[in-house]
C-alpha cells in the first residue's frame, strides 16, 4: 500500500512539475510574439495640403521602415493644427514659419515649439488683371493675409515693390497703419490667407503663400508680380509640444525631412518656388 501511495504521489508531481514548465513555455511564447509583432508608433502630423503634405508623403515609407505609421491630418487654415497640436490630438504639425508660431503662442498662451526647419516658401503678389507692377493703377485694391506675421511680411514685399514705404525698423511686426508713404494710394484689404487666391477676381493684386498659391496652380516663379528672394527668414517648420523635440519619433521625422531625398523632392516639384533650408 505504501509503495502505491509513492508511485502516486511521484506521478502527481511529475504532472505537477510539467504543468509548470507548459505555463512558463506558453508566457515565454506569448511575450515573443507580442514584442515581435511589428507593431509601429502612430505619430499624427498636421498639415495644410501643399506643400507639406505632399512633403510628408514622400517620407512615409521610410519612417514605416524604423517603425513608424506617418498619419497626415489635412488642415486648410493657419488656426486649427496650432489648437490641435496643443490639444494633444497631434504629435506635431507642418505649415508654419517660426515668427508665426511665436506670435501665435504669445496671443494664445501655448509652449509650441520648432523642432527642426524644413524649407522656405517665398511669398508673392500675384494679379488675374495686371501683367506687371507698372500696371497697377491709382486707388488699386491689393488683398493681404490678416494674420499679423504674414499680414506684416506681406507689406514688406510691398515696399520691396516701391508700392509704399513702411516706418523705418518696424519690420515684420508692420501693419497697415505703419504705412508713411503710400503714393498710389492704394487700398489694402486684410483677408483670410487661404481664401487671398480665390479674392484674385475682385482685387487687382494679392500678396499669397506659396503653399496656397501653389494650391491654387499658381507659378510663383512664373506668375508671381514679385517674389521674396531665398534669403527670406521664413523657414516652415516642424512645430511639438514643448519637451517633445526630442521624442525619437519626432526626430526620425525631422531626420526624414531633411534628408537628400526631400532636398531633390523639393527642388525638382516645386522648381524654385519651394526652396530647402537644410
Amino acid at each position: 500500500m505504501k509503495k502505491i501511495l509513492f508511485v502516486l504521489s511521484t506521478f502527481v508531481m511529475m504532472l505537477l512539475v510539467f504543468s509548470g514548465c507548459g505555463a512558463n513555455t506558453n508566457q515565454s511564447a506569448d511575450s515573443s510574439s507580442s514584442s515581435g509583432s511589428g507593431e509601429k508608433t502612430v505619430l499624427k502630423v498636421g498639415a495644410t495640403p501643399v506643400p507639406h503634405e505632399e512633403i510628408l508623403e514622400q517620407v512615409k515609407d521610410d519612417l514605416a521602415k524604423e517603425g513608424i505609421d506617418l498619419q497626415i491630418t489635412e488642415f486648410n487654415d493657419y488656426v486649427q493644427p496650432n489648437m490641435a497640436l496643443n490639444d494633444k490630438e497631434l504629435d506635431a504639425n507642418f505649415f508654419q514659419h517660426e515668427p508665426y508660431l511665436e506670435n501665435f503662442n504669445a496671443e494664445h498662451g501655448m509652449e509650441l515649439v520648432n523642432a527642426g526647419g524644413i524649407h522656405i516658401e517665398p511669398m508673392g503678389l500675384y494679379s488675374h488683371k495686371i501683367k506687371n507692377l507698372d500696371e497697377i493703377k491709382d486707388g488699386a485694391q491689393i488683398a493681404i493675409p490678416n494674420d499679423p506675421t504674414n499680414g506684416g511680411r506681406a507689406l514688406l514685399l510691398l515696399q520691396q515693390a516701391n508700392l509704399i514705404k513702411l516706418k523705418d525698423g518696424i519690420g515684420v511686426k508692420a501693419t497697415v497703419q505703419d504705412i508713411v508713404d503710400n503714393p498710389k494710394n492704394i487700398k489694402i484689404q486684410e483677408i483670410e490667407a487661404a481664401q487671398l487666391p480665390r479674392s484674385l477676381d475682385d482685387v487687382d493684386a494679392a500678396v499669397i503663400n506659396t503653399n496656397f498659391a501653389v494650391q491654387a496652380d499658381l507659378v510663383p516663379t512664373k506668375d508671381a508680380l514679385v517674389i521674396e528672394d531665398s534669403s527670406s527668414p521664413y523657414v516652415n517648420i516642424i512645430a511639438v509640444r514643448k519637451g517633445d523635440e526630442n521624442r525619437p519619433e519626432i526626430k526620425k521625422l525631422v531626420a526624414a525631412l531633411q534628408s537628400e531625398k526631400i532636398k531633390n523632392f523639393i527642388e525638382e516639384k516645386y522648381k524654385g518656388a519651394i526652396v530647402p533650408a537644410f
